[in-house]
């Protein structure tokens, strides 16, 4: 197979996240062109990267810098202005190349397949030369659910989100770093802290906030509803329910879902873990769900010591992941599964916790993920 010709559209945290994974994930290229609004040169893991300018608006002229090229990465801004409607459709429609978006202006587009390549590569083709990448928190609760899912039917998933604030964006990396320069570990309670309103309403260090993305006519944020129809598009089923309460967490990088979901077939914790075991290798999984075993390599406490507790006796202590996971090497580009167990309240469902990088396979990994699928398909070249 030839070497594929690649562009990435943007460079802040994701585009560079894209630029790695595109390295680490061994997408043969040839031409690598890194185009951003102005033109620069910058360094990422000593390696120096050398930035097109394209400019604020749209310029026929600049439209050249996509010719000859075969995929197209959008990691850029959203909306009217958005990168991949100022220029990605454009170049698609000129030069024929594939655009991959990691923003959500297509996402519910007809005809635009939103892909999660363990999911549904399928529904890339010759025909479907723009693709959406969903939302950071759809990806990872996808990834999880598709073993499950191959085997029996989803009904209906609640779940609650604890995102991080780089699913904002830089700026609201450098608010919660700067609030925290500002805590007084000896008056932690009560203080008020400054903070920009533009980037969340209330400060997020030491905090929680129900809020992500705009409040909609329903009482749901957008965020929110992004998880019911972006996951029915991903499945391929507009019957399954999907409620979702999404909370930002003073965490840099890193989001964590505590999902509940009723299966229409059997299913049980059991029949879950198995599934998840046998599919860590085709699905990106890490199960980190031991008895008296810490799989992330954090140090376990002793059991409790109590007998029972209103007819439950005390077991030891279990493995979980969590957000400060992701950040290791090894699991930067999974989905960390644990804390299975069957809903005694309802048959056939089951509750789990789930983590994933938000910058990487919510965002980077699974944009670069769909190229390598892309080529698998004979695609790309």
């Amino acid at each position: 197979m030839m070497a594929v010709r690649v562009g990435i559209v943007g460079w802040g945290p994701v585009g560079q996240n894209i630029y790695r994974c595109i390295h680490e994930l061994g997408l043969p290229y040839d031409t690598l062109k890194v185009m951003a609004t102005r033109e620069r040169e910058d360094e990422v893991d000593g390696q120096k990267v050398q930035i097109l300018g394209l400019g604020e608006e749209f310029c026929e002229g600049r439209l050249g810098l996509f010719e000859g090229l075969d995929v197209v990465f959008f990691a850029g801004r959203e909306g009217e202005k958005g990168a991949a409607k100022t220029w990605g459709i454009p170049a698609m429609e000129k030069y024929g190349c594939y655009c991959v978006d990691n923003g959500a202006d297509f996402r519910m587009e007809p005809g635009v397949p939103l892909i999660v390549p363990e999911v549904n590569m399928d529904d890339a083709t010759a025909d479907t030369k723009f693709i959406a990448s969903p939302n950071c928190s759809t990806i990872q609760m996808c990834v999880a659910l598709a073993p499950l899912a191959k085997v029996a039917p989803m009904k209906r998933i609640i779940v609650t989100t604890f995102q991080s604030v780089s699913g904002y964006g830089r700026e609201a990396q450098k608010e919660l770093c700067d609030q925290l320069c500002q805590c007084d570990p000896h008056q932690l309670g009560g203080k008020c802290l400054s903070f920009d309103p533009k980037v969340f309403r209330r400060p997020i260090v030491l905090d929680c906030l129900p809020h992500i993305d705009a409040f909609m006519d329903n009482g749901y944020t957008k965020e929110e509803l992004k998880m019911l129809f972006e996951t029915r598009k991903i499945f391929g089923d507009e019957k399954v329910g999907v409620t979702a309460t999404t909370v930002r967490v003073p965490v840099e990088i890193g989001h964590s879902e505590a999902v509940n979901v009723e299966f229409a077939g059997e299913m049980n914790a059991a029949k879950a873990r198995e599934l998840w075991l046998a599919a860590q290798e085709e699905y990106g999984l890490v199960v980190i769900d031991d008895l008296a075993k810490d799989t992330a390599g954090w140090p376990t406490p002793s059991a409790p010591k109590q007998d029972s507790y209103m007819g439950h006796t005390y077991a030891d202590e279990r493995s979980y992941p969590t957000q400060a996971d992701v950040l290791r090497d090894e699991y930067k580009n999974a989905v960390l599964v644990g804390r299975l167990r069957d809903d005694y309240t309802n048959p056939n469902t089951v509750n789990f916790w789930c983590v994933s990088d938000n910058l990487r396979k919510g965002a980077a990994t699974n944009v670069v993920q769909i190229a390598l699928g892309l080529r698998r398909k004979g695609l790309l070249p």
